[in-house]
């Protein structure tokens, strides 16, 4: 029986992506390698959001390489699309698949307490910094009843959350035919399902998200309270560039809409630091917004240029490298007091939390997530892996 292993970079999407390869291949009498063993084939799903997730990818193919140089070493994934002749420089990789070679659909996730489900993918927005809609294509959808077997599926296999992705999750049913289901609909649906306790949302953009999913958020039982909605930036003149659909002000009216209906609800955001042209004022008022919305987490992301796309063509100022690691800190140390004022609101509250794994970091300790993303740390002897108990937080 050959061995493989597969290495997945990038977003939740891809993770996805790679549990649907792996299944093909296991399906196929392919047995899956240990972490510290030699493999016959590796298959690396790899990411080109940023330069250095480019580099990584590179990084493990080596790696692979290295580690076996007799194996297949298969590459697929998003810098698969336009960086081919660049990977195939690379002395010892064996093949070279468009991710569109694989059929999609998953029946289980092992290893995870939370399962992903991909119900989108692609982009139509074309912002003029990322690479995403070059490599993923047009924004498509899967149809209802597809995803709903495989939430069915997942949960009938003792999942208790699917998390729904997409590369622009918010844009799901659009391309499905005109007031036929959007993602609000898919939401009401998948709360039929018996067994599944929580749903949650990964990113979708601010201008995805209607009344009808803040009136979800904020009545539903099982509608995790929390939206990951990106900012990369907070400033007008930097967002217009980068061709985001949101000014400032619009961005934080709607945080404010969102939390008076769901007071409980946690932000999460992404922000790009150092886009060609950004001056110190324009990184205040990302500064200023972050400190406005008060979000439970942000990813800071440092700009990278990326072929194709409108900014690297267009705008060429780069910011020096000592601006923009500085910058990258004070970012850091805001949206840190934001983590923490954000969850000091419910110190001393219960709240379900549903736990994951024994804590690497504090031993005797399990941890898990409430519903709004704060991570809990919990001693107890008994096992507590994919439980959802009431806690109170401390």
């Amino acid at each position: 029986m050959r061995k493989i292993k597969f290495y997945t970079l990038g977003c939740k999407v891809n993770q996805y992506d790679t549990q649907s390869i792996r299944e093909r291949f296991l399906s196929r009498a392919f047995k899956e390698a240990g972490r510290d063993k030699k493999a016959d084939i590796y298959l690396i799903n790899t990411c080109t959001v940023t330069s250095s997730a480019d580099r990584k990818s590179r990084n493990i193919i080596r790696s692979c390489i290295r580690e076996n140089p007799g194996a297949e070493v298969i590459v697929t994934g998003c810098l698969v699309s336009k960086d081919r002749d660049m990977l195939s420089a690379i002395k010892g990789v064996s093949l070279i698949i468009s991710k569109s070679f694989f059929p999609d659909g998953v029946t289980d996730f092992k290893g995870h307490t939370r399962a992903f489900l991909k119900v989108q993918d692609g982009c139509n927005n074309f912002c003029s910094y990322c690479k995403v809609p070059l490599v993923r294509g047009r924004s498509r959808s899967k149809p209802l009843e597809f995803v709903i077997r495989e939430a069915k599926n997942l949960a009938g296999k003792g999942f208790k959350e699917i998390v729904l992705t997409g590369i622009c999750l918010g844009a799901y049913g659009k391309d499905l035919g005109k007031g036929s289901i959007d993602l609000a609909s898919l939401i009401d649906e998948l709360e039929k399902i018996k067994g599944l306790l929580r749903i949650r949302l990964s990113s979708i953009e601010a201008g995805d998200i209607t009344e009808r999913l803040i009136s979800r958020i904020a009545k539903s039982g099982k509608l995790c309270p929390h939206l990951h909605i990106p900012i990369q930036s907070g400033d007008n003149d930097i967002l217009k560039k980068m061709k985001r659909k949101y000014t400032h002000e619009s961005y934080l009216a709607l945080i404010n809409k969102i939390k008076e209906k769901a007071p409980e609800v946690a932000i999460t955001t992404d922000c790009l630091v150092g886009f060609p042209g950004e001056n110190e004022n324009n990184f205040r008022n990302t500064l200023s917004l972050i400190k406005k919305i008060n979000p439970l987490r942000v990813h800071v992301f440092p700009y990278s240029p990326r072929q194709g796309t409108l900014a690297a063509s267009c705008f060429k100022m780069q910011l020096p490298k000592e601006i923009l690691n500085e910058r990258i800190k004070r970012l850091g140390l805001l949206a840190k007091g934001c983590r923490l004022r954000f969850q000091e609101k419910f110190k001393n509250k219960r709240l379900p939390v549903l736990f994951e794994s024994i804590s690497k970091e504090r031993g005797g300790y399990w941890e898990g997530y409430t519903g709004n993303y704060i991570k809990v740390y919990h001693k107890s002897k008994k096992p507590l892996k994919n439980q959802l108990v009431n806690i109170k937080l401390k």
